[in-house]
């Protein structure tokens, strides 16, 4: 059984960092991308950053901000989140795409305090 889990939110003042992990245990077959999204209430899922066979995309909002890297020895993803906004508060979720399935984690909570 795959699943996901993320770690690393919390609360931090604007202008601070967070360093989001996702950890995926189980066997997922033929994976071709991973990457972070986030919801705020009362908005659609957004990509925040993605790392596949062909680089890394980050969605405009957080270029220049925030880092997506890739331990495939721990089977984790990372996401370095530098010089937060309040915008930027949000559910983070990690995802993995394989050829046939989207595995989603329960999602982790950023706030940044203005």
């Amino acid at each position: 059984q795959v699943e996901l889990v993320e770690s690393g939110g919390g609360l931090v003042q604007t202008g601070g960092s967070l360093r989001l992990s996702c950890v995926v245990s189980g066997s997922i077959v033929g994976v071709k991308n991973m990457g972070w999204y986030r919801q705020a209430p009362g908005t659609q899922r957004e990509l925040v950053a993605l790392i596949t066979s062909g680089g890394k995309n980050y969605g405009d909002s957080v270029k220049g901000r925030f880092t997506i890297s890739r331990d495939n020895a721990k089977n984790t993803i990372y996401l370095q989140m530098n010089n937060l906004k309040p915008e930027d508060t949000a559910k983070y979720y990690c995802e993995a795409v394989s050829e046939t399935k989207n595995y989603w984690g329960q999602g982790i909570q950023v706030t940044v305090s203005s």
